[in-house]
């Protein structure tokens, strides 16, 4: 392996993330808002995504729920990815589209956040957990790439998108990873003040 290809790798992401600067840090700043009015209403936040979307909508959760950088009470956030034993039973009759709209429908209420996970934006059980929680009256905010996709397509003008503006999938996955940073580090200077 040369090195060169290696720093290569760290200058594309450092571009990228410079780059997102500008165009990601109003729809952050206003996801971060959205996430705090639901949580002090007593709603909750559920996380999901698929492949290594679903890990980082299983980091975003464990960090509202565990905490990130600094102590403080835990927060009802909930990854729709995490339980196999629920999503192989919900799958069972040949539905795997379904999986997270299902356990959306059985969990979710009015003015609860749905924050979906989504590098490329196409991916059905994505699509169908949206159309969910929109019927439940829930806000909806979208992690995406490469413009969105169709799950870009499936928002509507409550719902917040925070688009990367790459079509390359690490790199993409690299700013959600500094955007769910972003969130969840807003989410507690929200609650315990600016350190």
């Amino acid at each position: 392996m040369s090195v060169e290809r290696i720093q290569q790798h760290f200058r594309e992401s450092a571009a990228l993330k410079l780059e997102a600067l500008d165009a990601l840090s109003m729809p952050i700043a206003a996801a971060i808002d959205t996430m705090f009015g639901a949580l002090a209403n007593g709603n909750r936040i559920f996380t999901c995504g698929n492949g290594a979307g679903a890990a980082d909508a299983q980091r975003l959760a464990s960090h509202l729920t565990a905490g990130f950088e600094r102590e403080r009470p835990s927060l009802p956030a909930i990854a729709l990815t995490a339980d196999s034993t629920v999503l192989t039973a919900l799958s069972a009759g040949g539905g795997f589209d379904a999986v997270y709209a299902k356990q959306l429908r059985a969990l979710g209420h009015a003015g609860d956040v749905l924050i979906v996970v989504a590098s490329m934006g196409d991916e059905a059980t994505l699509l169908e957990v949206i159309g969910e929680a929109h019927e439940r009256e829930m806000f909806v905010i979208a992690l995406t790439g490469s413009g969105g996709g169709k799950v870009g397509e499936a928002l509507v003008d409550t719902d917040i998108q925070i688009c990367v503006p790459s079509q390359r999938a690490a790199r993409v996955h690299e700013v959600h990873l500094l955007a769910i940073h972003c969130l969840c580090d807003g989410i507690d200077a929200m609650l315990l003040g600016e350190d």
